[in-house]
């Protein structure tokens, strides 16, 4: 579902379609897979529902595993769609997914929650070593 992009980024495709919820889903099994493979550490008992931090276009977001997404969607708020190019959704479109590092270091900046296991985003021992997220 993912591959690795860069330092900081893994890079997906996803059909985007629009909530009229205020935040961003996928479906939960998908989520918590991806959230294993990406943001667990392998360290005892972790949690396997924080949110994801994706990217669309320019913008970033926490997303949070729901059931009633279809598999491979991610669900965004419309008002969060009518800033982006996305038109005639569902439209399969290229999704960012911060590594463990980057989602700590995005979500810091909004007071948000932090990957388990991550003690800071210079730490060169919390390297994240996943080469293919979620497939």
């Amino acid at each position: 579902m993912f591959e690795v992009f860069s330092r900081s980024y893994y890079l997906g495709r996803l059909y985007v379609t629009p909530t009229d919820e205020d935040r961003a889903f996928m479906h939960s099994d998908q989520h918590e897979r991806i959230n294993e493979h990406v943001y667990a550490t392998g360290d005892g008992l972790e949690r396997l529902d924080s949110p994801l931090v994706m990217k669309l276009e320019s913008r970033h977001f926490p997303v949070h595993g729901d059931e009633s997404v279809p598999a491979n969607t991610l669900a965004v708020p419309e008002s969060m769609l009518e800033e982006t190019d996305v038109r005639n959704p569902p439209s399969l479109r290229e999704v960012f997914l911060a590594r463990r590092e980057r989602a700590q270091q995005l979500l810091s900046f909004a007071g948000g929650w932090q990957p388990p296991g991550v003690e800071s985003a210079d730490d060169p021992s919390s390297g994240d070593d996943v080469p293919n997220a979620g497939t």
